[in-house]
C-alpha cells in the first residue's frame, strides 16, 4: 500500500506539519510495510523513506516562506505518477484540489487534515468579509473529501459550523523518548551570562503575527527581573531588549528538547493555534505551560499543568506567568510529563490514525487487513 501526503506546509525549516509528517514517516518506516511519500512545493526530491517528491512552485508573500504549486494540474500529475492507494492533503489550496482531482477520476481514497484556521488567519489579516468567503470556500472544499480530521475539537466544532459535518478529532503526538526532562541542562542560565536566580521563560515557533508574539515580549517587559524570555525559532524582525534571548531554529529535535528542558515555563501567546505541538513538546520536558484561552492550546492544558491566560492581553499573559511561580511547578512539570506521555506519544497517536485510514479502506478488504494487522501489533 502507498500513502502519499500533499501538503506545501512541509519544509525542511520545521512547523507543526513538518513535525507530524515526519513522525509519521519514522513510524511508518518502522512498523508497517505501507510505503509512504510527501509532495511538497518546499523541498528536493530524493528517494530515501519517505520519497519526496517537489512540486514546482513559485514565492507568495503572506504565508510565512512556503511556496505555492504552480498549478492545480501540476500537482495532480506528480500525485498520479506516484500511484498511491490513499492520499492526505495538508492544505487548503492547490494541494488539496489536486488530491479530489485524483479521487473524481480514479476513485482514490482522499483525506483532508485541517492544519491551519485559516478564517481566523484571514479575518485578523483582511477582516470580515474575507474571512466569511474563506469559510464558504473551505466549506465547498472539505464537503468533498471522503474524510476530514481536525486537531482539536475546537476546530472540529468550527468545521461542523461552517457546514462540514462528520470531521473527526484526531490529535497530534509527540516524541516522549526525546523531549523529556532528563534532556536539562543546569548551565543554561550561566551560558547566557544569566543570574542563577533567572526566571526562564521560552517559546519556541515562527515569529509571525499570528503567534502574539508583541503581546508576550510586552508581558515580560510589565514583569520585569528576574524574568527572562528565550525565543527560539525565526521569521519577522522582533524588537530586541535586555530581557530577551534569541536562538534560531532548531532541526534537531534533541537541541530542541535540551532547550526546553533547561528553561522553566513555556510560554504560548498566540489564540490562531489548531493544535500547539511545542506546547506538548514542552509539557513531555517537564515544563508547565502559560498559554491563552482561545485556540486549540487550551484543550491541553489544565489546571494542574498550568496556567491560561485572557487572549491579547499583555497583562493577563504576565498575570499568569507570575501565577505559575506562585505554584508548585516541580508537581505541574512532573503532571505535564505524565499526561504528554500517556495520551500523546506518537506510539498512541498514529495506530488511531492508522485506524482511521482503515476504516476508509474498508471497501478493499485486503487493504483493511493489512491496517488493522499494522494496529495491531504496536
Amino acid at each position: 500500500m502507498h500513502l502519499v501526503d500533499i501538503t506545501m506546509f512541509y519544509a525542511a525549516e520545521g512547523g507543526g506539519v513538518s513535525t507530524y509528517l515526519n513522525a509519521k514517516a519514522r513510524w511508518l518506516a518502522r512498523r508497517s510495510r505501507i510505503r509512504h511519500s510527501i509532495l511538497s512545493s518546499n523541498v528536493q526530491s530524493g528517494g530515501k523513506a519517505p520519497a519526496l517528491v517537489r512540486i514546482p512552485a513559485f514565492s507568495m508573500p503572506g504565508i510565512n516562506g512556503y511556496r505555492m504549486p504552480l498549478t492545480v494540474a501540476g500537482a495532480a500529475r506528480l500525485l498520479k505518477a506516484a500511484e498511491p492507494d490513499l492520499i492526505e492533503a495538508g492544505d487548503a489550496g492547490h494541494c488539496a484540489w489536486a488530491a479530489l482531482r485524483l479521487r473524481e477520476r480514479l476513485g482514490i481514497p482522499a483525506i483532508a487534515f485541517y492544519h491551519s484556521d485559516t478564517p481566523r488567519l484571514a479575518e485578523h489579516r483582511f477582516g470580515g468579509m474575507i474571512a466569511r468567503g474563506t469559510r464558504r470556500y473551505l466549506a465547498n472544499l472539505y464537503r468533498q473529501f471522503d474524510l476530514v480530521l481536525a486537531p482539536s475539537r475546537l476546530m472540529v466544532g468550527q468545521l461542523a459550523d461552517m457546514g462540514v459535518d462528520g470531521a473527526l478529532h484526531q490529535p497530534l503526538g509527540i516524541d516522549s523518548s526525546v523531549f523529556r526532562p532528563q534532556r536539562r541542562v543546569e548551565t543554561l542560565r550561566e551560558h547566557l551570562w544569566l543570574p542563577p536566580a533567572t526566571r526562564l521563560l521560552v517559546y519556541a515557533g515562527r515569529f509571525t503575527p499570528e503567534k502574539k508574539l508583541m503581546v508576550l515580549i510586552d508581558a515580560v517587559r510589565k514583569l520585569g527581573r528576574p524574568y527572562h524570555l528565550v525565543l527560539i525559532g525565526g521569521g519577522e524582525q522582533l524588537p530586541r531588549y535586555p530581557q530577551l534571548t534569541f536562538i534560531p531554529f532548531k532541526r534537531d529535535q534533541r537541541q530542541l528538547a535540551r532547550l526546553l528542558a533547561s528553561c522553566d515555563v513555556l510560554v504560548h501567546p498566540g489564540d490562531c493555534e489548531t493544535f500547539g505541538l511545542i506546547v506538548l513538546e514542552a509539557m513531555a520536558c517537564g515544563l508547565p505551560v502559560v498559554a491563552t484561552r482561545g485556540g486549540g492550546v487550551a484543550e491541553l492544558v489544565c489546571e494542574q499543568t498550568g496556567v491560561l491566560a485572557e487572549p491579547n492581553s499583555a497583562d493577563s499573559l504576565a498575570e499568569a506567568i507570575a501565577a505559575v511561580y506562585e505554584r508548585d511547578m516541580a508537581q505541574m512539570g512532573i503532571n505535564a510529563r505524565r499526561k504528554a506521555e500517556e495520551q500523546y506519544d506518537w506510539n498512541q497517536i498514529l495506530p488511531q490514525l492508522l485506524q482511521r485510514y482503515g476504516g476508509l479502506l474498508a471497501g478493499g478488504a485486503r487493504a483493511a487487513l493489512e491496517m488493522e494487522g499494522i494496529c495491531a501489533t504496536d
